[in-house]
């Protein structure tokens, strides 16, 4: 149930102390005995107070800000990027200011970043979940606060979320490949903990297990987080006994690992290569890069405009929207043009 956010007062009267001395406290002054200040915290922490940390410059009669908080893996990322930019120009139509920062895919830092936004009054929050329990965002859900994940479902919170089909993108992908004859094939990932390198993985061992082939054949090699490892996995790959004659890459940055590892062998045109995430400039790579192109842009506005609903009416049915990828074929899966 929503209700009303609150106050300094709130936490005073529950403490039974002074507003001044909840001020005190809150801001860090010193002039309040250390007993005092842990009956203020506990009263504090019971309420699921927050410093306002906007309330003596905004001066204003409304809790709004018009501003928007945004929470990305990585900004400078190119998926991330582009649901930064989706994100952006929806918020200019509604007015709203946008301040983005990056989790690294660390809960630590995500709980943090998420906790200085909302002290700052941001009207509402989308983010790119960790794999982390985001349970400490319920107190924020229950007082109303908009919240949205893009890209993946949170745990620990049922917001609404807007992603990718990431399973189909990926059984798509790898069919395609095995349409071209391929029975080695290697699927190269991130962290097999978020949930769309899980689902990438899943749609591969549907398409493999479609064609009839033995699950155990095909080969999986995940928590790739560099560049730097992904053409070390790349290259014990290629020097095995058996080496995979395709590559299916889950994600941007282990795409362009692969094509790096691949060219520096000599070897971009001996082994084919389906990335998931349509790498920037892929067309003008030799061989241009076949791609699973996801739709960046539009799920930074889907979710934007999700926390727009959101923000008007906090009751509103949780909705998960899914958003179909596609195929772009090129060159280095084996099509000719």
């Amino acid at each position: 149930m929503v209700g009303r956010r609150p106050t300094m007062k709130d936490v005073a009267s529950r403490a039974g102390v002074a507003f001044k001395t909840v001020s005190r406290v809150i801001n860090g002054e010193p002039g309040v005995s250390e007993e005092t200040a842990r009956r203020v915290r506990r009263a504090a922490a019971e309420l699921h107070y927050r410093r306002d940390a906007t309330a003596g410059s905004l001066r204003r009669s409304t809790r709004g800000t018009d501003s928007v908080g945004l929470l990305l893996a990585s900004v400078d990322n190119d998926f991330d990027a582009a649901i930064h930019r989706g994100v952006e120009d929806a918020a200019q139509r509604h007015g709203l200011s946008v301040y983005a920062a990056s989790t690294d895919e660390d809960p630590a830092r995500e709980r943090q970043l998420a906790r200085g936004l909302l002290e700052r009054r941001v009207d509402g929050l989308i983010l790119m979940p960790s794999p982390a329990d985001l349970g400490f965002l319920r107190p924020e859900l229950r007082l109303g606060t908009p919240v949205v994940a893009v890209d993946r479902p949170p745990h620990g919170i049922e917001v609404d979320t807007v992603a990718s089909d990431n399973v189909r993108g990926a059984r798509e992908g790898v069919a395609h490949l095995i349409g071209h004859g391929h029975r080695r094939i290697a699927v190269l990932t991130h962290l097999a903990s978020l949930h769309t390198a899980a689902q990438r993985i899943a749609g591969a061992r549907e398409a493999w297990e479609a064609a009839g082939l033995r699950p155990s054949d095909l080969v999986v090699v995940d928590d790739l987080s560099s560049q730097e490892e992904v053409v070390t996995a790349v290259d014990a790959l290629l020097d095995a006994d058996a080496p995979p004659t395709a590559l299916f890459t889950a994600r941007n940055l282990v795409t362009m690992g692969a094509v790096r590892a691949l060219q520096r062998r000599g070897m971009q045109r001996d082994v084919a290569v389906v990335g998931f995430d349509d790498v920037d400039l892929a067309d003008l790579l030799d061989p241009p890069v076949t791609s699973v192109r996801q739709h960046p842009a539009r799920l930074g506005a889907l979710a934007l405009e999700r926390l727009v609903v959101r923000r008007r009416d906090p009751a509103a049915p949780i909705e998960r929207v899914v958003i179909p990828p596609e195929l772009i074929l090129r060159r280095s899966c084996g099509c000719g043009g």
